[in-house]
């Protein structure tokens, strides 16, 4: 699972030329699945994800998390997180889980997100969306979940 952050002062997500969902400050977070990820997945990027300090308080930056601040979350799914490029000229996207994958797991990404106290708005999986922002700093961060085999030879030791 990985998920592509933006600090953002406003976002918005449309579908058919109308706003779907829309926030003032806080993250946009784009959401890849891939086929092999579950609720370890979920619950490790959801647990980043509103913890991170990613806003300034009155003195410093990067000092208070999205549920320190009341800020809002724009989540928004995003299959070409994980596509390959390294042969010819046409993103291959077959590491991208199908939708009947995708959809529970970030259906439950979002829950999760909602369950530790965050503010989410979404947009629609599977819709053709337009996503605005006004990317703020900017400050953009790639998280992904620790690879499977990574997590079982730590647990082994």
């Amino acid at each position: 699972m990985k998920a592509l952050i933006q600090r953002s002062q406003a976002a918005s997500v449309s579908i058919n030329n109308e706003i779907h969902n829309q926030i003032t400050d806080g993250l946009v977070v784009l959401l890849g699945i891939t086929q092999n990820d579950n609720k370890t997945d979920i619950e490790y990027l959801a647990e980043k994800i509103i913890n991170l300090r990613l806003f300034k308080d009155s003195e410093k930056e990067f000092e208070k998390s999205i549920l320190e601040t009341g800020k809002e979350i724009l989540l928004i799914s995003q299959f070409t997180l994980y596509a390959v490029c390294k042969k010819g000229r046409r993103p291959d996207f077959n590491e991208a889980a199908k939708s009947d994958v995708a959809k529970p797991l970030y259906e439950e990404f979002i829950k999760a997100l909602e369950l530790k106290g965050a503010k989410v708005k979404t947009g629609i999986f599977g819709a053709d969306m337009k996503v605005s922002l006004v990317n703020d700093g900017p400050v953009t961060i790639i998280l992904e979940s620790p690879e499977k085999n990574s997590m079982e030879q730590s647990q082994t030791n």
